[in-house]
């Protein structure tokens, strides 16, 4: 017996010490038994006092985690045994389960996550930087090859790769079954052992192309919404789209003739359209034929001394022809491709119609998403869009899950090591977008199971301008809705402040490791819900290799201490002695 209960306050049991706490090992963090029934938690001591605060209870043989009982006054308190430690910790071994360390105060007791109960929601990993993140994740996934009773042949698990840290990690998931595969993709452009990321542009919606060219004003959507309309159109030289194209050419050129802005100026944008957008029609030098003279256009608008035109009525006459075709445009199918510059094209088109119709300063902001896809056009990042072939989206799905020979990969990697913050992030955004739709568009909700895994997410799940701009964030609509689809996310931090606080409220599982930035702190306190002060002072001072885990998974908050992965990521510290001094 350790003593008796002799107050109880704020949900905090005293108990008076019968032992003398000289002659015993440290009781702090041990598990204590009232009546046989009640668990806690020794949280301090004195040399006559112990604060214990009540975790759960054992009814009929079961742990029921909870406070909402206290026991009686005068119960006796004792360390808990090794049979009730059994109860609390143990999990049913038909379950499907992984292995992920021991517990920090009963060292050879291990410590299992049920898959089911981790992998059905959202997940997160915080900590400071070296504190154990990138062990715990390998070991986390290793497990789920390693330890699991039955073959996981259909786990499909999407990880973005900061740093490149993990791409040997699970070079062996194939050692357990030769089913069982894993693939890199990487940014390095000069990689060979590992294929580049690709995504084909003409996969890329509205909400996409606003991404990916840092849209920061709404009314440069309709620009980018019309450009995408038209791609169809100026990227084929099929005959079926000939009368299209003339159509939305003439009614273009007419708008500018019909602006009621200078004839100068109007000629300077008839000329400037059919300068970058022709057909065998609609161009400067057809010929017009009036009275029995002919002129071309070119010549139809120039302007005499007088300032007027030669002949506009004439090309008047000869555009309104062209404007019988009756259609609509609409947002590309995906039954086509186009390239990035096919896109260019459109966007100039409709910039230059854009410029026509409003002030300059409309034409100015309108005009800096032509600037921004041009220098895309010119960068290395341009070789991330580029695609030969055509493949709609489930085809492309297929192809990142399954190698060469058909075989199906569990894990794939997504190296984003090489390209800049910015680009990353957009990288990540349409990924995730692209396998949101993917999931939502199932013939049977949720049967194919999607993982989303984040390392360094604060550098892509923030409070970005998106909502404001289309209407949503990415991370939050898929932590709000993809549970029930079968698209979940796994986030890794070590700066949680710095993450949408949407997405880490929809988290069901956490592991914890050392955190001391103040921010990060309350953060934490403040969004996860059940956090103890006595929870969070542990997670203040853990050593490296130690976390909290605790979640829906979890009986209770459980310090661990987790097992190294094998093979381990690339995250070690630099080693400073090795590379300064000269043997």
């Amino acid at each position: 017996m350790i003593g008796k209960i002799v107050s109880i306050k704020n949900g905090v049991v005293y108990v008076g010490l019968a032992i003398n706490v000289y002659q015993i090992d440290n009781l702090i963090g041990k598990n204590v038994t009232f009546g046989n029934r009640y668990i806690g938690e020794i949280v301090s001591m004195s040399t006559n006092m112990a604060e214990v605060t009540i975790v759960g209870e054992i009814i009929n043989g079961k742990f029921i985690p909870g406070n909402l009982s206290m026991p009686s006054f005068g119960l006796e308190c004792r360390l808990t045994t090794g049979e009730e430690i059994n109860v609390i910790y143990n999990v049913n071994s038909t379950q499907d389960l992984i292995k992920i360390g021991k517990s920090y105060f009963y060292q050879n007791y291990p410590i299992y996550v049920n898959i089911n109960a981790f992998f059905s929601g959202h997940f997160a990993i915080f900590g400071n930087s070296g504190s154990g993140k990138s062990y715990f994740v390998s070991r986390l996934l290793q497990g789920i090859f390693y330890d699991a009773r039955r073959l996981p042949l259909n786990t499909n698990m999407f990880l973005f790769d900061a740093y490149g840290e993990y791409q040997q990690a699970f070079d062996n998931i194939g050692k357990v079954n030769n089913n069982l595969n894993y693939r890199v993709f990487t940014t390095n452009l000069k990689e060979e052992r590992y294929e580049k990321i690709f995504i084909p542009f003409w996969f890329l919606s509205v909400d996409d192309l606003c991404l990916l060219l840092d849209v920061d004003d709404s009314r440069q959507i309709p620009i980018i919404e019309k450009a995408l309309k038209l791609v169809a159109y100026f990227c084929n030289n099929e005959n079926a789209t000939a009368n299209q194209k003339n159509d939305i050419i003439a009614r273009s050129l007419l708008d500018v003739i019909f602006s009621g802005v200078s004839h100068n100026e109007v000629r300077n944008k008839l000329v400037t359209i059919l300068t970058k957008f022709s057909t065998a029609e609609i161009n400067l030098d057809v010929n017009l034929t009036k009275g029995g003279w002919t002129r071309s256009i070119r010549q139809c608008i120039s302007i005499d001394e007088s300032g007027k035109f030669a002949d506009i009525e004439l090309v008047i006459n000869y555009l309104e022809q062209f404007c019988t075709t009756d259609f609509e445009l609409t947002l590309p199918d995906g039954t086509y491709m186009y390239t990035i510059k096919d896109y260019y094209n459109s966007l100039e088109f409709a910039l230059i119609s854009e410029g026509i119709f409003s002030s300059n300063k409309v034409f100015d902001y309108a005009n800096r998403l032509k600037v921004r896809l041009n220098a895309l056009i010119n960068s290395d990042y341009v070789n991330y869009f580029t695609c030969d072939n055509y493949m709609t989206k489930p085809d492309y799905i297929k192809y990142l899950l399954y190698k060469e020979g058909n075989l199906k990969c569990q894990v794939v990697n997504f190296n984003i090591n090489y390209v800049d913050d910015r680009f990353a992030k957009v990288i990540v955004k349409i990924y995730s977008k692209l396998l949101f739709d993917f999931t939502t568009l199932l013939p049977k909700r949720a049967s194919m199971p999607v993982h989303i895994v984040l390392e360094e997410a604060h550098r892509y799940v923030q409070n970005d301008i998106d909502t404001k701009i289309i209407g949503y964030n990415i991370f939050d609509r898929i932590a709000k809705e993809g549970r029930k689809y079968g698209i979940l996310l796994g986030v890794i931090s070590q700066r949680p402040s710095e993450i949408s606080e949407t997405m880490v409220s929809q988290c069901s599982n956490f592991a914890i490791f050392k955190m001391f930035n103040h921010l990060d702190i309350k953060f934490v306190y403040d969004t996860i819900p059940g956090l103890s002060d006595n929870t969070m002072e542990k997670i203040k001072v853990l050593t490296p290799g130690n976390c909290m885990l605790f979640g829906t998974a979890f009986k209770m908050p459980t310090l661990t201490s987790v097992d190294p992965p094998d093979p381990t990521p690339n995250s070690d510290s630099a080693d400073i002695s090795s590379t300064w001094y000269v043997n």
